[in-house]
């Protein structure tokens, strides 16, 4: 029997937008703490999946630039993790999901 994940309880939103304009390490930390204790909290068996999750989230995250390029980059892998899930279901042997680039729309050209 598995064992229930830890039930976490985040600090404020205003907190925690505190936090990171005005002590970014100490919201790092945090965030780091908070990973831990999750994964931790997980079965012995998903420990080292998470953990592996949790470098490659972490090595995405040190390539972006600012916050909403960080976002951007991790709503990308999900959709990529996502898209390789639905061809393991759908029973295709190659799983391999091709990147794509994404396109860019002109300012003027976005509605």
């Amino acid at each position: 029997m598995n064992t229930p994940l830890v039930n976490q309880t985040l600090p404020s939103f205003d907190d925690l937008m505190e936090l990171a304009l005005h002590h970014p390490e100490a919201f790092d930390q945090l965030k780091h703490d908070m990973c831990e204790e999750m994964i931790l909290s997980a079965s012995a068996q998903m420990q080292d999946r998470l953990w592996a999750q949790q470098s490659h989230i972490d090595r995405v995250i040190s390539h972006c630039k600012n916050p909403n390029h960080a976002n951007m980059a991790l709503m990308r892998e999900l959709v990529l993790q996502i898209s390789k899930f639905q061809l393991a279901l759908d029973g295709q042997e190659n799983t391999q999901v091709k990147e794509q680039k994404a396109q860019i729309i002109p300012l003027d050209d976005w509605r």
